[in-house]
């Protein structure tokens, strides 16, 4: 599944607060970049970057407090494993070949 696809599976439907925000040459020129990069809107991208410095700057947080977050992330795609959670290891590095030992 391509980023442009998450994408659009993580828009939620619901109405926002607008916010007009200045950029200089640099900064809307590396914003321009990125959305280019991964096919996101830019507003997704100044929302992705201000998630990011929260969880830097509001460390006190409880652990965990971001997990709501992540759940459903993928979307519903039925292309998705069933098995995904139980088997992440084997989807994203496969499965250890027989005779090879892992490392201990």
């Amino acid at each position: 599944m391509n980023e442009q696809h998450m994408a659009k599976q993580n828009r939620p439907n619901r109405v926002r607060e607008p916010v007009q925000v200045y950029l200089d040459g640099s900064d809307s020129a590396l914003l321009a970049e990125v959305a280019r990069r991964t096919g996101l809107p830019k507003a997704e991208i100044l929302r992705r970057g201000l998630r990011s410095v929260a969880d830097h700057l509001l460390s006190e947080r409880a652990p965990g407090w971001s997990l709501d977050r992540l759940i459903g992330a993928l979307g519903d795609d039925p292309a998705l494993p069933r098995d995904l959670a139980a088997r992440h290891d084997a989807y994203l590095y496969g499965s250890p070949r027989r005779g090879r030992r892992r490392p201990s």
